[in-house]
Order: C-alpha cells, then structure tokens, then sequence
C-alpha cells in the first residue's frame, strides 16, 4: 500500500496494490476509487483532501490488525 498527498493539488492518493486501473468512479463527491479489469478496487483519490481530514495539520496514522491464524 502507497499513500502520496500532493499539497499543490491538495489531493490524497491511497494505492492499495499494484493493478491496472480499468475504471475510475466518483462514489461521493471529491472520493474516486479506481478499480482494475476484475472490478477489484486498486485506489482512493480524496479531494480537497485538507478540508475533508482535518485541516492544515492533517497526520496519517496505520494501524495494521492481526490476521486470523496470527
């Protein structure tokens, strides 16, 4: 998984695995999901991204749960 912000753009971009994108969709406004040939989705773009999370002083947090058989 890749998370990139583009200040300029004020744009968040979460790649959540490597694929060709085959289709993009606006789901809400500003939240587009991009998905591969299977219809699996591959990305999120969220934007005016700096209103939407918070403001200026936006942080990115992970938290990464444990799977089953862990």
């Amino acid at each position: 998984m890749k998370i990139q912000y583009d200040p300029k753009a004020d744009a968040l971009y979460i790649e959540l695995r490597d694929a060709d994108i085959e289709e993009s969709d606006e789901i809400a406004k500003g939240f587009i999901v991009d998905y591969d040939i299977e219809g699996t989705p591959v990305a999120i773009e969220i934007l005016d991204a700096s209103r939407v999370l918070g403001g200026k002083e936006m942080r990115v947090e992970l938290a990464l749960a444990e799977g089953k058989g862990s």
